[in-house]
């Protein structure tokens, strides 16, 4: 069942407010939720009409629309109709929707190619999607600052939604996401984090919850990659793009509110800290996930991080991370993540008792040396499942079909934007940051 704290402390000012009021400060782009301020997203478009879920007719295709396709949207599409072609799940694409006409051409074009006989609408706005009542999921790969209104619309639509990581760009919207669908329990809300799939993580998790390896004291995991050219710079920028005409600029800025056209941002977003949290949003989340999920979803409580421009210093958001997280049970937690070098820590949580390596397809269990003679080292043999992406897409698929609580759910994917929101605060204001599960706020430390 999902999570029953629905509670959130939050009111007084949009963000577009606090963003014009702390422009000049190098802090700006992030609120704090226990300072009572009032999350951007509070509801609904109003334009979107609440409707009952569409169920899925047995032995019927999943009709899927796909909101976003400038990046991995056009991925997941031809991720996903090569999965219905081989068997693995049952899915139409017939409805694409992108605020840019050359990514919208595109992706339909892909769809319609490789979908003999489905035709495929295109669209600009998602509420004209959302509409359709033959629509049964959607899956949104918008950016970052479009995922909760994205996701809230697609609810009250009544479809199902598999939200790419990272679940928002800012924690406030994490929250009133996570209560809006803790109060629409009957549609799908799924997370597109990777790495949520492999079966060593869960085999940790059942070690853990049998007490196996005592009580786990430190965790640690990384995500670390480097490029010659900057990260994210492999999103190209077409010439072509005139805003006004074939591309909506207003309306991609939409809850950031009004900006002078920049096509760097358009294209490669994810390099600039109001649209991007970097690489604690677009990696870290990959490996911070799984991990907690085998701690068995704590709440993180304290979160403290630093960030350094070294290579890469045309990118605003850092190129190298380090973060530092307590647990409401104590457990702690290092992250480090880099765009400037490849080298990164050893996956693996610590017990009292013993402790799990997680770097390779298995688990293994080594015990303290105290413990030798109580805990039996061993290595569980995890299956090799390929594409674990493919997995987490089949996933929720099935969850779709079956009404089974998603593999990465709404109150995993909450606890993991208290990580990234409060690692984020703390990185550009330089301070720690505390997180009350009991009342839903942070506050600094």
């Amino acid at each position: 069942m999902r999570g029953s704290n629905s509670h959130l402390n939050v009111a007084g000012n949009t963000r577009r407010d606090f963003l014009v009021k702390t422009a000049a400060l190098a802090g700006a782009g992030a609120l704090l939720a226990g300072a009572a301020k009032k999350p951007s997203v509070s509801g609904p478009s109003s334009s979107i009409k609440a409707a009952k879920r569409v169920p899925v007719p047995d032995g019927q295709p999943i009709r899927l629309g796909v909101i976003g396709t400038g990046g991995m949207g056009t991925g997941h599409c031809d991720a996903i109709i090569k999965l219905t072609k081989d068997g693995r799940t049952n899915v139409q694409i017939v409805a694409v929707c992108d605020v840019c006409d050359s990514h919208m051409a595109r992706a339909k074009k892909l769809c319609e190619e490789k979908q003999p006989g489905v035709k495929v609408d295109s669209y600009r706005k998602h509420e004209d999607l959302l509409a359709r009542e033959d629509i049964h999921a959607v899956l949104i790969a918008s950016p970052e600052h479009w995922h909760a209104q994205h996701a809230i619309d697609a609810i009250t639509a009544g479809k199902d939604v598999y939200l790419e990581k990272p679940m928002t760009l800012r924690l406030d919207e994490a929250l009133a996401l996570r209560e809006y669908s803790l109060k629409h329990p009957d549609v799908i809300l799924q997370i597109g984090t990777q790495m949520m799939q492999l079966p060593r993580y869960h085999e940790a998790r059942k070690l853990i919850r049998s007490g196996e390896i005592g009580h786990p004291t430190l965790a640690q995991t990384s995500y670390c990659r480097s490029s010659k050219d900057g990260e994210w710079n492999y999103y190209a920028i077409d010439k072509n793009w005139k805003p006004g005409e074939n591309l909506d600029w207003d309306r991609w800025c939409g809850p950031l509110g009004s900006r002078e056209w920049d096509p760097k941002i358009f294209a490669r977003w994810r390099r600039y800290r109001d649209f991007s949290t970097g690489i604690i949003g677009d990696l870290l989340v990959h490996v911070v996930t799984p991990l907690l999920l085998a701690l068995d979803s704590p709440w993180p409580t304290r979160v403290v991080a630093c960030g350094s421009h070294i290579i890469d210093k045309d990118m605003e958001n850092h190129d190298l991370t380090n973060l530092a997280i307590t647990m409401e049970n104590g457990t702690q937690m290092i992250v480090a993540g880099s765009t400037c070098n490849e080298v990164g820590l050893e996956t693996l949580i610590r017990g009292y008792k013993a402790n799990l390596y997680l770097g390779s397809v298995n688990c293994q269990v080594r015990p303290e040396r105290l413990f030798v003679d109580e805990v039996e080292g061993r290595t569980i043999e995890c299956e090799n499942i390929g594409n674990d992406q493919d997995v987490h897409r089949v996933a929720f698929f099935d969850c779709v079909r079956s009404r089974n609580e998603p593999p990465a759910g709404v109150d995993l994917s909450t606890k993991v934007m208290v990580i990234v929101d409060l690692a984020t605060r703390s990185m550009w204001e330089g301070k720690a940051f505390t997180f009350d599960p009991k009342t839903m706020t942070a506050s600094p430390a």
